[in-house]
C-alpha cells in the first residue's frame, strides 16, 4: 500500500511526497508555509489523482515524458519525476491513481 511521506524543507516549509509499496516515489508536492496547506494538498490528491483529465502529460526539454496532477483550479498539486518512455510515464499515473485514495499519512515533518 503506499504512503504520503511529509516532511519538512530547508526552508522552514512542509511538503509530501506520495510513495507506492514498493517505497518508490510517485508524485512530490510543491512546499506549503503550514501544515494545514499541506494535509490539504494530501486531500486534493486524493480526490483529484481519480480524474484522467487532472493528469497533464507532458514532455521535458531533454524529451523526458513526465505528468503534473493538477486541482479543478488549475493549480499543480504534484509533479511526478521523468520517465524513460510514454508507458512508464502511464504506469506512472496509474500507481498514483492505485495508491493515493487508501495511502496513510507517514509524518516525518
Amino acid at each position: 500500500m503506499g504512503k504520503f511521506e511529509i516532511k519538512s524543507t530547508s526552508a522552514g516549509q512542509t511538503m509530501f511526497n506520495l510513495k507506492a509499496g514498493n517505497g518508490q516515489v510517485i508524485l512530490t508536492s510543491e512546499s506549503y508555509t503550514t501544515r494545514a496547506a499541506c494535509d490539504n494538498g494530501v486531500e486534493s490528491v486524493r480526490k483529484n489523482s481519480q480524474d484522467d483529465g487532472r493528469f497533464d502529460r507532458k514532455t521535458a526539454k531533454d524529451g523526458s515524458p513526465y505528468f503534473n496532477l493538477k486541482a479543478s483550479n488549475g493549480q499543480i498539486i504534484g509533479k511526478s519525476e521523468m520517465y524513460n518512455s510514454d508507458a512508464a510515464m502511464e504506469n506512472g499515473i496509474e500507481s498514483v491513481k492505485k495508491n493515493a485514495p487508501e495511502a496513510k499519512v507517514d509524518d516525518n515533518s
